[in-house]
């Protein structure tokens, strides 16, 4: 199969399932499978053999990985999005025959291979993206770790109609690296599930190690000695399904619109604040926002003023308790030096409860980053 054969397969696989994603915080648990293209090989004989070293083509193949994780988020909050994993993979492709009259003349057998890595990915959130939805996660990752690999069935045939042949009597590996590009598509009505598309480049160094082999002639065997691959090469398109444990169900529905209550007194006036990712400092525009509830006071006959701090749901909810207290204490001093009497303020911190719009754990939500100002 051509290589763009393979990306258009690839391509098919990325057809997105509609839900809402959620980064991972804790432990999960992997898997996929798909299709390996393998470059073309350099096959290196040792002088012994007597002949030339030769190139082996592969046929597309397939390629499983498992794999344990966990996301480094429920550690520490500046981590969220970093996971690390160790991942378990096995590979198999046949080779081609040449039948061009050149040196080989007919190759055949097949490789596969099988090791383990350590990864780190880092889930990229859709909104540094301008993505307005969580529809899916894109996520990034390096690996490095060991391959072993064997040789089944190997022989290549020279227009001298000589042959040389391995019984692939030992495996050889090397060290193992890869890239890792993908993509998350949460299942909504399993909370902690998703489907996976990937792209890996996967890479062993020149193995360590050799595969015994003889040269054959007249039906004879007159040579014997060692042959090894070259740097490997993989290219790899996968389709699988993620599991996190402990991931926090979707938010409840809106409840129904019910009728409208009878007409009450006029209510209090309510002031928002917002901020950015933990943080309590006061923007610009926050300040604006102070200044025009100070004026406003002074225009309405009030008892007290209420305010009231909040964060999102990412982080610990004790970090976001304080940080939430720190943001009301910040507006509290605004107002006071807008002129508003520091006696008639009561200051109060709710943390990551009461939210504006309702989120998961973890979720960066801004308008859950807020302070209300409450004259009353």
């Amino acid at each position: 199969m051509k290589l763009r054969a393979a990306l258009m397969a690839a391509s098919l696989l990325a057809i997105p399932l509609i839900a809402k994603a959620q980064p991972i915080n804790g432990l999960y648990v992997g898997g996929g499978i798909g299709l390996n293209v393998l470059q073309d090989e350099t096959v290196n004989h040792s002088a012994a053999l007597g002949t030339p070293n030769t190139m082996a083509m592969f046929n597309a193949g397939y390629v499983g990985e498992v794999s344990v994780g966990y996301g480094l988020g429920a550690l520490n909050s500046a981590l969220s999005g970093f996971r690390v994993e160790l991942e378990g993979n096995y590979i198999d492709n046949s080779m081609q025959s040449n039948n061009s009259g050149a040196n080989p003349m007919l190759i055949k057998g097949s490789q596969d291979s099988y090791g383990a890595l350590v990864n780190i990915l880092y889930d990229i959130d859709p909104n540094k993206l301008g993505l307005n939805e969580h529809l899916f996660y894109p996520y990034v990752g390096l690996g490095a770790g060991y391959e072993a690999m064997n040789l089944a069935g190997f022989s290549e045939t020279f227009v001298t109609s000589s042959r040389i042949t391995s019984g692939g009597s030992n495996t050889v590996g090397g060290f193992a690296y890869q890239g890792i590009i993908g993509l998350s598509w949460p299942i909504s009505a399993v909370p902690g599930l998703a489907v996976t598309t990937e792209y890996r480049m996967l890479g062993v160094m020149g193995p360590q190690g050799a595969y015994n082999a003889s040269t054959v002639s007249g039906g004879h065997e007159v040579a014997r000695g060692n042959l090894d691959f070259g740097n490997e090469f993989n290219h790899e398109f996968l389709l699988g399904v993620r599991y996190a444990f402990g991931a926090a169900p979707p938010p409840p529905p809106a409840p129904a619109p019910v009728a409208a209550p009878a007409p009450a007194p006029a209510p209090a006036r309510t002031y928002l604040v917002f901020f950015d990712w933990d943080k309590a400092d006061l923007t610009d525009r926050a300040k604006q926002i102070v200044a025009e509830a100070a004026q406003a006071s002074t225009r309405v006959q009030y008892t007290r003023i209420d305010v009231n701090g909040y964060t999102d749901r990412s982080g610990s909810a004790q970090y976001n308790q304080k940080l939430s207290v720190k943001r009301a204490e910040n507006v509290a001093a605004e107002l006071v030096r807008d002129g508003v009497p520091k006696n008639v303020i009561d200051i109060q911190g709710f943390g990551e409860t009461h939210p504006l719009v309702p989120t998961a754990d973890g979720v960066r939500e801004p308008q859950n980053r807020r302070v209300e100002i409450i004259i009353k």
